[in-house]
């Protein structure tokens, strides 16, 4: 599987863990009223989901998938900007 097609997994995953954490909340505030607690969870589960994204570098020059620049957006690139590798096609790896 290729580089693009694994971070976009991510992508997709973390949106998941957005309407989770959003759910949460809302259930939280409708049971139980106002609570910092659930906003905390909430936090608390979008950084562990997240933690994965520091992993989707280029084979070629490390540079993170999910950059631009020095901003990070939530969808990750398809060419490297930093050396112009296609991430979207799988390379061969000896591992």
């Amino acid at each position: 599987m290729s580089l693009h097609a694994r971070a976009v997994r991510h992508a997709l995953r973390m949106l998941g863990a957005v309407m989770i954490g959003v759910v949460l909340v809302l259930t939280v505030d409708r049971l139980y009223g106002h609570s910092t607690i659930a906003f905390a969870a909430a936090i608390v589960l979008l950084l562990i989901a997240n933690a994965p994204m520091l992993r989707f570098n280029c084979p070629d020059c490390g540079k993170n998938a999910f950059f631009r620049g020095m901003f990070v957006v939530p969808w990750p690139n398809r060419i490297c900007t930093r050396c112009g590798r296609d991430l979207s096609q799988t390379h061969s790896q000896n591992r």
